[in-house]
């Protein structure tokens, strides 16, 4: 026999026991960002390299340390995407979607990172993102944090996650600020961890957001990027916070927050959570004004955030907030005995699929016999069982089994559609008159 295939480390398959979550989370944000007039964009798993490298930055870690990167046929390097914002400005500058025009943009997808697979963290993983070009000032930023803290209320979360808020000002006020960073740190290179030393001469401030307690304590005394911040950035990031405080949206101010990625400006934020441990970010964004016209576009001015997938779903599930009526259920399951009776369960099923699109109608195929078909309306947690056999279809009946209770009731053919509608949901006999 030959050896089984796996699949690759820290690229993780979905199964369909686990697939109705994925569904409710992402189904649940595509009808929230519709309602805030935000469209759908598509764009491909692989980009050209330099895309990335322009975009997120070569001296950051995804650039550096994590990209999948390979040179096809004709030379020419391609990455398969670590992040969606590039991509997306690429595809809607590409498209002529950008310049001099206001666009409201999400995605979803699979990106990808190399780095050591851990609970939350894998190396193909899973981020809905929400993007807005063309609007300069803060109340687009507010727009977009109001609709997350949406998003949390629709999921129950909102009481489980933290808003964290900080500035991170104009390019000029934080080359200001990187250079009094680095003078103060240099003097005191050997007291950070490995991965801050090395940020000291890429990409300083990173070392902000260090985990190391050490390099946290030496940051204490360090000058503060709030000092550094301009005017126009602090009047915005003011502004923000009178909208998120008329709306109701709790914040805490983070002035170590900055975020990974080059591209960033002005306002960050992040929503955390104490409930997944080390990955404590479940979603994360900011102003990215300056992005498009890096990436060969026309200036226009942006505000975006991605969420993890994985992380959410877990998150979900270990608070056990996940709706039972998410997890996949069969309304009915329809056996029949002879060639007469599988006619008859064919056009039952179609009625009843016809009738309420919410029901689950499973129809047994395969043939068997009737214990063996009983078993698998068994096995399936079907909450009813249609039984068709000769004599039934001859009398126009069919029998429905309760399968919670075992009880059997007869049902002219004609009317069982309504016989379920009733007995399986009213709620759902409801609708399908609505």
């Amino acid at each position: 026999m030959a050896s089984k295939i796996q699949a690759i480390r820290g690229m993780n398959d979905i199964l369909p026991t686990q697939t109705p979550v994925w569904q409710y989370l992402e189904s649940t944000v595509a009808d929230i960002v519709s309602r805030y007039g935000y469209q759908q964009i598509r764009f491909p798993l692989v980009e050209n390299t330099d895309l990335f490298k322009r975009g997120v930055g070569e001296t950051t870690d995804i650039v550096e340390k994590e990209m999948y990167t390979f040179n096809d046929r004709n030379g020419e390097s391609l990455t398969l995407r670590p992040e969606g914002t590039a991509s997306c400005v690429r595809a809607a500058n590409q498209a002529g979607l950008l310049f001099n025009q206001v666009q409201r943009l999400w995605y979803m997808g699979p990106m990808f990172r190399y780095e050591r697979p851990q609970k939350g963290r894998y190396r193909q993983f899973h981020q809905i993102g929400v993007e807005s070009f063309g609007i300069a000032t803060p109340d687009i930023d507010a727009e977009l944090i109001i609709l997350t803290a949406r998003l949390w209320d629709q999921l129950k979360l909102s009481e489980h996650v933290e808003l964290q808020l900080n500035t991170i000002g104009t390019a000029a006020s934080r080359e200001a600020y990187k250079a009094a960073l680095v003078e103060y740190l240099t003097e005191r290179k050997e007291e950070l961890d490995e991965d801050s030393q090395r940020r000291l001469t890429t990409n300083p401030l990173r070392i902000l957001d260090s985990k190391d307690d050490k390099t946290q304590a030496l940051l204490d005394s360090a000058p503060a990027l709030s000092d550094y911040i301009d005017d126009e950035s602090r009047q915005e990031f003011e502004r923000l916070q009178i909208l998120l405080t008329a709306n109701n949206v709790p914040f805490t101010l983070n002035n170590r927050l900055v975020r990974g990625l080059d591209y960033y400006g002005k306002t960050v934020f992040e929503w955390v959570t104490t409930h997944l441990g080390a990955q404590a970010t479940i979603c994360a964004g900011g102003r990215y004004d300056g992005l498009v016209e890096q990436l060969g576009g026309k200036s226009s001015p942006a505000f975006g955030f991605a969420m993890g997938v994985e992380r959410l779903v877990l998150l979900l599930e270990s608070l056990e907030l996940v709706p039972e009526q998410v997890r996949y259920s069969v309304d009915t399951y329809i056996i029949s005995l002879g060639s007469a009776a599988e006619i008859a369960a064919f056009k039952v099923a179609e009625k009843l699929r016809s009738a309420n699109k919410e029901l689950i109608v499973l129809m047994h195929c395969g043939g068997g016999n009737f214990k063996k078909q009983i078993k698998k309306a068994d096995s399936s947690n079907a909450r009813f069982t249609v039984i068709l056999g000769e004599d039934e279809i001859q009398n126009g009946m069919c029998q429905v089994k309760e399968m919670s209770t075992g009880e059997q009731h007869a049902c002219a053919i004609d009317e069982v559609d309504h016989y379920l509608l009733e007995n399986i949901n009213p709620e759902l006999n409801a609708l399908s008159k609505d």
